[in-house]
């Protein structure tokens, strides 16, 4: 328990001081708004595709893929259960402020959050099940996380939720893995080099947004105190509840419950900055629920290694 303490506080102050440097950059004008748009595109299709590659860089296994498939099944489950609850709890709020909290409340921060931990603690089986995870969490991003932000002007269609960098990325990842095929030195370091931009450049864009934020107005209203919650607290204890009701145990409960439990996705800022929804609230939410995941991820953490 105080060894997940010590290795989740330590990620999130590299994560809060890398915030700060973007912080900064806004102050002295280094960063603009033009700027901040176009690393969102560079992460949205290139760096986060590199990452979901990168994860599949393993040899198949049948006992992995079993575990695999009950994580992506339970993750598909998850998720409806997430958007439902977002939906009902979520509704009394302005227009853009709500689809940007229900999008906080869905997506949680499971890429550069859940993986470096599950890697810590449980090695690559944990990395490869966080992968799995992360592939379901890519789908929803780009269907209903998409449409969300969007404001429902772009209807949710098959083609589109397959045609789009992350999904892409995802099924060239599943193949490499069933097939065991390692990608050469020669491609697969640039790949390695792009992903490893994935905790940086959204912190970058987090710590922009924030150097804007008036804190008076992150934790304004009841609806931010229940995206909150619905974030940290009540779909971890679902997860983990529905999960041990359904007999998974060990490694792969572990790492349903840690990455469902990992704090609000940076995506969303970038998502919210492209289709002109809140970034501000959602990078004031990034942030306290960083902050808060300090303390709300290694009990979860703690208790779940514990039962497993």
């Amino acid at each position: 328990m105080l060894e997940s303490l010590k290795f989740v506080g330590t990620q999130v102050l590299i994560l809060f001081i890398i915030m700060a440097v973007g912080f900064v950059c806004r102050k002295l004008r280094v960063m603009n708004e033009s700027g901040v748009k176009g690393l969102t595109d560079l992460m949205l299709y290139l760096i986060t595709p590199c990452m979901m590659i990168k994860a599949f860089q393993q040899s198949f296994d049948r006992m992995l893929l079993r575990g695999f498939l009950i994580t992506a099944a339970a993750t598909t489950v998850l998720f409806a259960v997430e958007i439902g609850l977002a939906t009902v709890l979520l509704r009394d709020l302005e227009e853009a402020r709500r689809r940007t909290l229900r999008f906080c409340a869905v997506f949680s921060n499971c890429g550069y959050m859940a993986l470096p931990l599950l890697q810590n603690l449980w090695g690559s089986e944990a990395v490869l099940y966080g992968a799995a995870f992360n592939a379901i969490h890519v789908f929803y991003l780009w269907t209903y996380g998409l449409s969300l932000m969007n404001g429902g002007k772009e209807k949710i269609s098959l083609k589109k939720a397959v045609v789009n960098p992350g999904t892409l990325s995802t099924l060239l990842g599943l193949v490499l893995f069933f097939c065991s095929i390692r990608l050469p030195a020669l491609i697969a370091k640039p790949i390695e080099y792009l992903a490893a931009l994935n905790t940086p450049v959204p912190m970058l864009i987090i710590g922009f947004y924030l150097a804007g934020l008036d804190w008076r107005t992150v934790l304004r209203s009841k609806g931010e105190y229940t995206m909150l919650a619905l974030r940290l607290l009540i779909v971890p204890a679902l997860a983990l509840g529905g999960l041990w009701l359904c007999g998974v145990r060990g490694v792969l409960l572990c790492t349903n419950v840690v990455c469902v439990s990992a704090p609000v996705a940076t995506i969303g800022t970038m998502f919210a900055t492209k289709y002109d929804a809140d970034p501000t609230l959602s990078a004031g939410m990034v942030a306290v629920s960083t902050v808060l995941s300090v303390l709300t991820m290694t009990l979860v953490v703690g208790f779940t290694s514990y039962i497993a």
